[in-house]
């Protein structure tokens, strides 16, 4: 398997519960061994500034009109992505890079 930063994939997401689990699309945000902290995709509209509708969402392999969640992180093990989509655009990367800059940090 080769994962990088910034490429989409589905993935087995296990539900919080235990009871299952649902194939998803996420975005690599970063790779730390055999795991990938990864950011949530939806075909939901924004509805926090950390929520960034994509403007590329179909050059990036998407198959609807999509909105990565940066407040739905997860840290998955790479056997969980199950085939890749894309990779996200430069101009998606710049509007994502400044969201999280401007609404993400540590409240403690």
């Amino acid at each position: 398997m080769n994962c990088q930063p910034g490429d989409f994939w589905v993935a087995e997401i296990l539900f919080t519960n235990g009871s299952g689990a649902k194939r998803r699309p996420i975005l690599v945000l970063w790779l730390d061994g055999q795991d990938a902290v990864v950011a949530a995709v939806t075909s939901a509209a924004p509805r926090t500034p950390t929520d960034v509708p994509l403007a590329d969402w179909q050059k990036s392999g998407l198959r609807a009109a999509s909105t990565v969640r940066l407040s739905r992180l997860d840290c998955l093990e790479q056997s969980l992505l199950i085939f890749r989509l894309g990779h996200i655009s430069k101009t998606d990367a710049r509007r994502l890079k400044h969201a999280w800059t401007a609404h993400i940090s540590l409240q403690f």
